[in-house]
């Protein structure tokens, strides 16, 4: 099936917060963080970005389909002191997601190397010779008859990572068209991800700062 991108575009920016240092933005699901290589995926969060602030610079990203927080920095040394916490976890974030089916127990962690499905890209894949270390911590919210509401901590920020991990567990999330077999693709209308909170430690004043949006499915 043909691509079409056809990002949202109301609202046109979706600002939690900002400061001299950083804008926080919640992220609509169907538009990319950053521009694609072709001209007709120009259209992103970062382009959107940069017409308000040209000096904005990227510190991480969502996939297209995930909806939720997305964080970049205003000053060089921002970014440097943001990618900084990233890179070393002391960010604290989790998800929400509608999975397939009734999880085993309502807590859990899965301990899963990734690596890019290289003839498959951009999917990933489990690969214990040669993946990177990915770790992800779940809590059952709620169950009803086919589904189950989830939160997600990802320790680790590998690709794709929350939507392989529970492909893996045999719970894919709903609406994936990349890991839900045909019945999760199409128990949804979008991917079941939201980035619902955000907490880091503020690069100038140093104090900690916790950042929410509300799941909007």
């Amino acid at each position: 099936m043909l691509f079409v991108y056809s990002p949202p575009t109301e609202p046109y920016l979706d600002i939690i917060y900002q400061d001299q240092q950083l804008v926080v933005f919640n992220k609509p699901s169907g538009l990319l963080t950053v521009p694609g290589k072709a001209i007709e995926h120009k259209d992103s969060l970062e382009y959107r970005a940069r017409l308000v602030w040209p000096q904005i610079r990227l510190v991480h990203r969502l996939d297209m389909a995930t909806s939720g927080i997305v964080i970049m920095a205003l000053t060089a040394e921002s970014q440097r002191q943001l990618n900084w916490q990233f890179q070393f976890r002391e960010t604290k974030k989790h998800y929400i997601a509608n999975v397939w089916g009734h999880l085993a127990t309502n807590n859990g962690s899965i301990d899963l190397p990734l690596i890019c499905d290289w003839p498959n890209r951009p999917k990933q894949k489990v690969c214990y010779e040669h993946g990177k270390a990915s770790l992800t911590h779940y809590r059952v919210l709620n169950q009803d008859t086919d589904s189950s509401r989830v939160l997600l901590t990802p320790v680790t920020g590998r690709s794709h990572q929350l939507r392989v991990h529970m492909q893996w567990l045999g719970h894919p999330i709903l609406g994936d068209k990349f890991y839900a077999h045909s019945q999760g693709f199409t128990a949804a209308n979008r991917l079941q991800l939201h980035a619902e909170s955000l907490t880091i430690m503020h690069p100038e004043s140093k104090k900690e700062m916790q950042f929410s949006s509300h799941c909007p499915f």
